[in-house]
């Protein structure tokens, strides 16, 4: 017998009477498309308007090199990607994603309002004339230079360095709304690293385009660089672009770096627009792959953390917390008051999370990832017999109390992203003895990374800009209660946990919505498509009180081996490992 039957009082059986009672049935305003281009993969949800509800989703996992990565044994410094695979899962996330939102009563493809992108970041390509990557090019395609820069890429920090001596001998701020210190992981840095070390590539290319930006400009047939919308949020944290002095840095003060960077700077179209305006329409071309009508709005590109924030609910006194391969640590500040300059984070730049405000991100160079590398390297395999290593490493090392292992680490396995910005830092383990087990390894590696974000919260507050809730999202806070709670021990704070587990396709989503006109502003759609989970972890005080006191002891490492004030011996001794490590490899 259908179920409809059997329950008199089911929806079905009284569908007439749905509206009469308030019983929703379709969107009121219609649907927007987040699409997220993370590490290994791009998912594609499309978003209820009305409340931020995902009817429909799909993933696509890029199939290039190493879960996506295509990296280099005699450098474990670069990390690239196919820009074919980014185009690719374009077409098959959104094209599935779509059609399992036709089979939902309500979903028609011409009530799409808006599309919104976000992007791993800094993530810059070297493309052609025309706009299109050169890694897909026949000629190219074997050329790792040639590919996406990926984030974590880190294969810049001499050029990093130098770009930072540069600014501070010519006296110009070009890094006092970015944390004080250029990164290995940004534009510029990776731009001057390609001339340095692939000319071919560097004179090949006609410009350079940030991920964040290429994947709008190709929806919409903007490709052309020196016209293509600029996100303000990767040109204001990576590329040294601020208005107060004009954009983008000067073309003497690049010139001086190296002459052909004047060039790049030339094909940055300005001004740098924030992610609530459109980047252009739908072309007929893509909209017919994906099951969609052509000239839908589409909204300019940002960064996943950026737009994973807004999906949060990110607010004043707000920190929302990404957690996945690494963490961004995002919070806004309203424009009318002066925010100092802070170093140590990744910038502080108007509109670049919720227009109209100050965007301020700082992050982890490594968290999800650490936790990985334990697991595929040195866990011992009658874990790996088990099932998954992590569900059994897991429920051992929550069953250890705070301190009983003696453990202590330091989570710069990728270097140190803040407050440091310091990518020639790496792994510590201190107190293992010939009882050391995994499972206490793996706490101490999970609390380590606590730590670390400890210390950002720490910074935030040192500099006047309080963090008044923690808003967490992202894989790991959606599926490891172990982890959260020792977040919430060591930080002594509550850990709430984002309504959505697609936070930064939802933050996509609501983009397009205020791109498309479906709502006014990020604020209003955020007051109706965002929301926290009711669970929150609570610090438990006993642990909190241990924690309190290894806190101490972290931070004699962090500032011992992390800052020349502290010790020249300890400080250059990590960096003297990885020179040794380079040039015996290099052999």
């Amino acid at each position: 017998m259908p179920e409809e039957t059997k329950n008199p009082c089911s929806l079905t059986t009284f569908r007439p009477f749905a509206r009469l009672f308030g019983m929703k049935n379709r969107s009121k305003l219609g649907f927007s498309l987040g699409v997220d281009y993370g590490t290994n993969s791009v998912r594609a949800v499309v978003v209820d308007l009305d409340d931020g509800k995902e009817i429909a989703g799909s993933v696509f996992d890029y199939p290039s090199g190493e879960h996506g990565v295509l990296l280099d044994p005699k450098d474990p410094n670069l990390a690239r990607q196919n820009p074919a695979d980014y185009i690719e899962g374009f077409f098959r996330s959104v094209g599935e994603a779509v059609r399992k939102a036709g089979r939902r009563r309500g979903f028609r493809p011409d009530k799409m309002v808006g599309i919104g992108v976000d992007t791993t970041g800094s993530t810059p390509i070297p493309v052609g004339r025309h706009g299109m990557p050169l890694g897909m090019q026949p000629s190219f395609r074997k050329n790792l230079a040639a590919q996406a820069w990926l984030w974590k890429d880190h294969a810049s920090h001499e050029e990093a360095a130098e770009i930072t001596e540069q600014v501070v001998r010519s006296k110009r701020g070009y890094l006092a709304k970015c944390g004080g210190t250029y990164s290995s992981e940004w534009f510029w840095s990776k731009i001057l690293h390609c001339r340095r070390t692939a000319p071919k590539v560097f004179e090949a290319a006609y410009a350079w385009v940030e991920l964040a930006d290429f994947i709008p400009a190709y929806l919409t047939g903007r490709l052309e660089p020196d016209a293509l919308p600029r996100g303000i949020c990767a040109a204001g944290h990576k590329a040294m672009y601020n208005d107060s002095w004009g954009g983008l840095p000067d073309e003497a003060f690049l010139a001086r770096l190296d002459p052909k960077l004047v060039e790049v700077r030339r094909r940055y179209a300005a001004p740098a627009l924030t992610a609530d305006r459109q980047a252009g329409r739908l072309t007929a071309e893509v909209a017919a792959r994906v099951g969609l009508p052509p000239d839908i709005p589409v909204a300019v590109g940002a960064f996943d953390a950026h737009m994973g924030a807004v999906g949060a609910g990110i607010k004043p006194g707000t920190l929302v917390k990404i957690i996945g391969t690494s963490t961004c640590d995002m919070m806004v500040a309203p424009m009318d008051r002066e925010l100092p300059d802070v170093p140590g984070l990744c910038g502080v730049v108007p509109g670049s999370i919720i227009p109209g405000m100050y965007g301020l991100e700082a992050g982890q160079s490594a968290v999800g990832d650490i936790f990985n590398w334990f697991v595929k390297q040195l866990t011992p395999e009658r874990y790996a017999k088990r099932g998954d290593p992590h569900e059994y490493l897991t429920r051992e090392a929550a069953r250890l109390a705070p301190g009983e292992s003696g453990l202590l680490a330091l989570d710069w396995n990728n270097g140190n992203r803040t407050v440091l910005v310091d990518p020639l830092l790496s792994g510590l383990l201190i107190g293992q003895t010939l009882h050391t087990t995994a499972a206490e390894i793996y706490r101490a590696l999970v609390e380590a990374t606590a730590f670390g974000a400890l210390t950002i919260i720490n910074r935030f507050e040192e500099y006047g800009v309080q963090v008044r809730e923690v808003i967490n999202c992202g894989g790991i806070a959606e599926k490891n209660p172990f982890v959260m709670q020792i977040y919430a021990d060591v930080c002594n704070r509550p850990m709430k946990i984002s309504r959505s587990a697609q936070t930064c396709a939802l933050g996509a989503a609501i983009f397009g919505a205020v791109a498309g006109g479906a709502y006014r502003s990020v604020a209003q759609a955020q007051r109706r498509m965002t929301g926290v989970k009711a669970k929150v972890y609570r610090p438990e005080k006993k642990a909190a009180t241990v924690y309190a006191e290894l806190y101490r002891l972290y931070r004699r490492l962090h500032d011992g081996f992390g800052t020349p004030q502290a010790g020249e011996n300890y400080y250059r001794l990590m960096k003297e490992l990885i020179a040794i490590r380079s040039r015996c490899r290099q052999r």
